[in-house]
């Protein structure tokens, strides 16, 4: 039989003001930073490339002049240091933010002996590693409702800081109201564990202001394929609720039909706002849906 467990309200939120939430903090948080450091360090090479020149006033690299340029955009200080003629560009700078909302909710701290890690701490790893790497490709980033888009260099302590002290958001299985804007991309992990109705209008919330998305769907390897056998009793780690489903076997066929529904209105609920989605198990390396997450960012950047 496999074994399951649900971290605590203070696991799943370890900067709680308690002395238990202190204390998971210390155990916890420096761990899953280092994990996200280590997937961002994957991502670096492929987000570098949205880097480009135009209009700005950060300073991206000389080089050479071209013949038919204006002679006003030669930058003589530069060229007198060699026998060349060099250009002086700037880097490109558009309104473009990225917002990423981490679902720390009940459900998200099940975790079972056939993951990695449970649902919370690989969305945490997956919500740092991203803004670290879009940071560091040139974008700015923002926890919806939590924070503004920044560029900073410190992303990943300052998004973790914004976290711990957010008491309010733990009990949240949909993303709080928020304004982004037109063209900004908003990423939303969650194991989306909620009907299908509610996380559609959430969407629709956020798509409708011109905003473009990402739904990251997380879930643990059993909650796809109920392997049970034998008698069973459910928990609802959000409700607190207990039911007796008798033999796990023959509930289980029920159970993966009506998972399967679920993921088909998920796709559907992207499908219909131009949005992705992407199903990420905590049996597979966090640097798979990472990569998927910035190669399709990187893409529409492109575009």
């Amino acid at each position: 039989m496999v074994a399951t467990r649900a971290l605590a309200a203070d696991a799943r939120n370890p900067g709680r003001q308690t002395r238990e939430g202190a204390a998971a903090l210390a155990a916890r948080m420096p761990r899953l930073v280092l994990e996200a450091r280590r997937v961002s360090s994957l991502l670096a090479h492929g987000l570098h490339g949205r880097r480009r020149a135009g209009p700005g006033e950060s300073f991206w690299q000389f080089r050479p002049f071209v013949t038919g340029e204006a002679a006003a955009r030669i930058d003589w200080r530069r060229s007198a240091r060699d026998d060349r003629l060099y250009v002086r560009e700037r880097e490109w700078e558009a309104a473009h933010n990225i917002w990423l909302w981490i679902d720390r909710s009940g459900s998200m701290g099940f975790s079972s002996d056939l993951a990695q890690a449970s649902k919370v701490d690989r969305a945490l790893v997956l919500g740092l590693a991203l803004a670290d790497a879009f940071v560091e490709g040139g974008e700015r980033v923002g926890l919806l409702g939590l924070t503004r888009p920044t560029a900073s260099r410190r992303i990943v302590e300052r998004m973790a800081e914004a976290l711990v002290g957010d008491e309010g958001g733990l009990g949240e299985d949909l993303p709080p109201r928020a304004e982004p804007g037109r063209f900004d991309e908003a990423i939303l992990l969650s194991d989306f564990l909620t009907p299908p109705e509610r996380i559609a209008a959430a969407v629709r919330e956020i798509a409708g202001r011109g905003c473009r998305g990402h739904l990251v769907a997380i879930a643990d390897p059993i909650e796809e394929t109920f392997p049970f056998a034998g008698q069973a009793v459910l928990h609802d780690p959000e409700t607190g609720l207990s039911r007796d489903i008798g033999d796990a076997g023959s509930w289980g066929e029920a159970y993966r039909a009506r998972i399967g529904r679920h993921r088909a209105a998920l796709a559907e609920i992207a499908r219909g706002s131009g949005w992705t989605l992407t199903l990420h198990r905590t049996d597979r390396p966090a640097s798979e849906a990472a990569l998927r997450l910035a190669t399709l960012i990187a893409a529409r950047g492109a575009g």
